[in-house]
């Protein structure tokens, strides 16, 4: 890379929320950028991201698909990717049992395989190179039984506890491996999840521009996790102290349908 070229960051679930926040993180910080979501507004935001001064390529793509995220490292074409972002995710609400199960498949095919197979496809080339940082948007949900949010919190656990794994993996490679754990963030999350009427869809959440601005800080110090915010990391420190039946039981006072009307 000449000193005149910027290096090149991929950010997704750029469309909105933390992963927007995170690419206005990498253009403020020298980055030119390919950024994908799988809706129309990713051009939106692409848009506002070069007013920053970046390049930014625009992957519209359904990143819960094997097709989608290769249309994403087709757009890469080749190019050394210094930084990678795995913000994509969805959520979903409500108890089991009453869910869609396309819904469902999609929750697990956007947060756990479409991100790993970007991530192993990504890291590939990081490792031959030498040199990398992976940014994974994981959560504090995944300390804790999700009850009435059961698929999105396992879909967490499994990001958080992978995230660790493939970081002492990459050990002494020069890629390094940061997960994000944000606990409830003022995005359009929980609108999406069905998730409005319930009291963590009322209270008062997290600025995803700060929690930005934490993940890209600790992925940039190549340090392996980060829960932003105080209050998140009380919760994940109980979390991993008391019994899982009790941490379900806080979840369901938490996440039920209706919890949050007064």
């Amino acid at each position: 890379m000449s000193s005149t070229e910027r290096p090149l960051a991929v950010v997704t679930g750029a469309s909105t929320g933390i992963g927007y926040e995170l690419a206005k993180e990498c253009c403020r910080n020298g980055f030119d950028l390919v950024v994908a979501a799988d809706e129309p507004e990713i051009e939106t935001s692409a848009a506002d991201l070069r007013s920053l001064g970046a390049t930014v390529d625009v992957v519209e793509a359904d990143l819960a698909t094997i097709e989608g995220v290769d249309k994403l490292l087709a757009a890469i074409a080749g190019r050394p990717v210094e930084a990678l972002l795995a913000n994509a995710g969805r959520g979903l609400g409500k108890g089991f049992l009453d869910q869609d199960f396309e819904a469902v498949r999609r929750v697990v095919d956007t947060n756990v395989t479409g991100t790993i197979y970007l991530i192993q496809n990504v890291g590939r080339e990081m490792r031959r190179r030498g040199g990398g940082r992976i940014l994974i948007t994981g959560s504090i949900a995944g300390f804790m039984p999700g009850t009435y949010q059961a698929v999105y919190n396992a879909s967490k656990a499994f990001l958080d506890s992978f995230s660790f794994a493939l970081r002492h993996e990459l050990q002494g490679t020069g890629v390094t491996v940061t997960c994000l754990m944000p606990g409830p963030t003022d995005t359009d999350f929980f609108e999406r999840a069905d998730m409005l009427d319930t009291k963590v869809g009322t209270q008062t959440k997290d600025d995803p521009a700060k929690v930005a601005a934490q993940g890209f800080a600790a992925m940039m110090k190549g340090e392996g996790d980060v829960v932003t915010g105080w209050h998140n990391k009380l919760q994940s420190a109980i979390a991993n102290v008391l019994p899982a039946g009790v941490t379900a039981e806080m979840h369901r006072k938490m996440a039920e349908p209706g919890s949050g009307r007064s």
